[in-house]
């Protein structure tokens, strides 16, 4: 399947260009309608047929073989972030505070591009398609909202499995890193609001301090981590966000904090809101404030499937060679592919985006200075076509 790496570098000069369309444009979760529509104008070019606002702007494309066979998915994330670009690059953001700091605009440009090398392949050798390739095009993963709401509108419906990728910048581009099993953390969200009792701050005893509260219950909850969980299960409990009063001699009235609880392990993820009830209310009482607790549930742990990673694996390996996949450390990172993988067996892996040298100094996603070395882009155009090739010509799995 080298040949198909070829294909991909000759075809992506016009996918690059349209990534770099994107960066310029970039659109917050829920509001890309500006990248649906070029997403679909692409799609009418090359004479795919597809059903769009799919849970919101996404959609869902089907090139459809000569035989009859299983459907295998292939997702792509199409939102941007609420960052003030600094990459310094000439096609940076045209728009204040809005950046594609996590690479979803080359993934977009990705999936169009193995887009195109499949249906070439279903034009010039239609016996390699014994089934069809599902194309999704999701919007809002940075709000953990986007998979679910494409699986509710049926984005799955009759598919036989899913396979993804992320760039990642501080892995070279032109590697890969997999990993069967857990890979990538399960994410909630945690809301906390402390009332006490509004006073002046000379005269502290006719209030009661939220504040205070909020000090020790931070400092408490690291203890739930330290004390309460198996230090073979990681568990991270981070509070990002507190909020409370506005003059500097007042004692306000409530404190509100917000957070996030990451893990690999689904049974301490089911069992850590009862575990953080407990803490907030007991520390709450002993500063006699009350407290209300949400723990809102957003995406499980990301787990590959062993059968499905492997295959994967088979198919990279011979696209851009054994010696350039690696082993993926797990991070406790969230990845609303998760959802996808809970419904049908799968796998979601890392593209290399970085330099060449020293990728592990590189700014990260996220990062107002993240760049994506674009030579990543046909790597990626091709991994996806040839693993969905692969498994259309491979009945060997059981889940075919």
């Amino acid at each position: 399947m080298r040949s198909l790496l070829e294909a991909a570098r000759e075809a992506a000069a016009a996918w690059i260009e349209f990534r770099r369309e994107l960066h310029r444009r970039p659109e917050l979760s829920l509001a890309e309608s500006e990248t649906a529509a070029g997403v679909r104008r692409h799609l009418d070019r090359l004479g795919i047929p597809y059903r769009s606002g799919v849970g919101g702007h996404g959609i869902v494309a089907d090139i459809a073989g000569s035989r009859p066979g299983p459907i295998i998915a292939l997702r792509a994330d199409m939102d941007a972030l609420p960052i003030q670009e600094e990459s310094g690059l000439e096609f940076a953001s045209e728009k204040p505070g809005l950046m594609h700091a996590c690479g979803h605009d080359a993934h977009t440009a990705i999936l169009l591009g193995a887009a195109e090398l499949l249906a070439r392949e279903a034009r010039e050798s239609p016996e390699k398609l014994a089934g069809t390739v599902r194309l999704l095009f999701q919007p809002a993963e940075e709000i953990n909202a986007g998979a679910r709401a494409m699986i509710e509108a049926g984005a799955l419906d009759g598919v036989a499995e899913i396979y993804g990728l992320h760039n990642l910048p501080t892995l070279a581009a032109g590697r890969v890193a997999t990993r069967s099993g857990p890979m990538m953390g399960s994410v909630d969200r945690l809301e906390i609001e402390l009332e006490g009792k509004g006073a002046h701050g000379a005269i502290p005893d006719q209030g009661i301090d939220p504040i205070v509260c909020a000090a020790a219950l931070i400092q408490s909850l690291q203890s739930l981590v330290s004390r309460e969980v198996s230090p073979f299960a990681p568990v991270v409990v981070t509070i990002g966000s507190i909020h409370a009063g506005e003059a500097n001699n007042v004692i306000p009235q409530t404190c509100r904090l917000a957070g996030t609880i990451r893990t690999f392990d689904p049974g301490v993820q089911k069992g850590l809101p009862a575990a953080l009830e407990r803490i907030v209310q007991g520390i709450a009482a002993a500063h006699r404030c009350s407290a209300r607790v949400r723990c809102i549930h957003q995406v499980p742990v990301l787990t590959n499937h062993e059968a499905n990673t492997r295959l994967a694996e088979a198919a990279i390996d011979e696209i851009i060679g054994r010696e350039n996949r690696s082993l993926a450390e797990p991070t406790l990172a969230g990845e609303d592919f998760s959802l996808y993988l809970e419904k049908r067996p799968g796998c979601f892996f890392w593209l290399g985006s970085g330099p060449q040298r020293d990728a592990e100094r590189a700014y990260g996603l996220h990062h107002p200075k993240y760049r994506l070395h674009e030579e990543c882009i046909p790597v990626g155009m091709a991994l996806l076509a040839g693993i969905a090739l692969s498994r259309l010509a491979n009945r060997e799995s059981p889940t075919l």
